[in-house]
């Protein structure tokens, strides 16, 4: 079972992101607030889940959650300040949109960019520790891959509806052989023999 809390008499806002090792499409965070007394014994960190029980979660969460919020950071904009601070980024705009301001944030990983003056801890694997940051992933992984559905029905040769934007062969096999989208993050090692592109 996870964790309810790290602060019981606090509003905790559990962050994650989703899509920061792809090659394409943008990155996403969520942010959650659940309530205090919130269980549910198959929340877990969203890669432990199958794409059904995500789907699933997502509904439990979005309907239970005090507040919850998604953030999103474009391909060109993590070219233009890197995929880490791209992820920050896109945590700080998913806890703009939260109706409820949070007292303390639990963020998954080890590095964090301070988000007003509310204190945080970073947690490694925090998104299978803690149900807010599990709740977050969920939220984050099925929220982007909706867009990555969307984005593949423009460009199918990149089979994104399966690769979600990851490295896979086949992947890499079609910008090898149709170039780069407007979704390509051209700073990432998009092909192993070419180091950048753009």
């Amino acid at each position: 079972m996870l964790l309810p809390y790290l602060h019981k008499d606090q509003i905790e806002a559990g962050c994650d992101e989703a899509g920061r090792g792809c090659l394409a499409g943008a990155v996403f965070a969520s942010a959650v607030i659940l309530p205090p007394d919130f269980v549910c014994e198959e929340l877990n960190d969203s890669k432990q889940l199958s794409e059904k029980q995500r789907n699933i979660l997502r509904l439990l969460i979005e309907k239970e959650a005090i507040a919850w919020a998604i953030g999103i950071v474009s391909p060109q904009k993590i070219d233009q300040i890197n995929i880490l601070y791209a992820s920050f980024l896109a945590m700080h705009r998913a806890l703009d949109q939260l109706p409820v301001c949070p007292q303390h944030l639990l963020i998954d990983g080890n590095r964090f960019q301070k988000y007003k003056d509310i204190p945080y801890t970073t947690i490694i694997k925090g998104d299978g520790k803690y149900q807010s940051i599990a709740a977050a992933s969920i939220l984050a992984k099925t929220h982007r891959d909706e867009y990555m559905l969307r984005l593949h029905e423009e460009f199918p040769s990149y089979d994104w509806k399966n690769n979600k934007g990851y490295p896979t062969p086949k992947h890499r096999k079609a910008i090898e052989l149709f170039g780069i989208t407007p979704y390509h993050r051209k700073s990432f090692k998009l092909l192993p023999s070419v180091e950048e592109l753009g």
